[in-house]
């Protein structure tokens, strides 16, 4: 079975540089599981907001800059519920 997981070539080193605007909304280097799927998910979704961010910041359109924003706290809210997925675990 195919995993649904996106592939990540590289782990995020977040020791010796500035974290990305995403990485900083996702909190990033916070994991305390350590689950792999957490921070293959947290990078991915780094991703897509570091995207929206920059097309926010290169246009001048006001409706655009909103729709990037909403994007933004889309993908954030998203991210917030595929990591309660991941670590879910049922009462027995």
């Amino acid at each position: 079975m195919k995993s649904p997981w996106p592939k990540i070539e590289r782990e995020i080193d977040v020791t010796d540089r500035a974290l990305t605007y995403g990485e900083r909304l996702v909190t990033v280097s916070f994991n305390p599981s350590g689950d792999e799927r957490v921070r293959r998910t947290k990078e991915a979704f780094a991703a897509v907001i570091d995207a929206m961010n920059e097309l926010r910041s290169c246009n001048a359109d006001q409706e655009h800059k909103l729709l990037c924003t909403v994007a933004i706290q889309a993908a954030l809210t998203a991210q917030m519920w595929a990591v309660k997925c991941i670590t879910w675990r049922s009462p027995s």
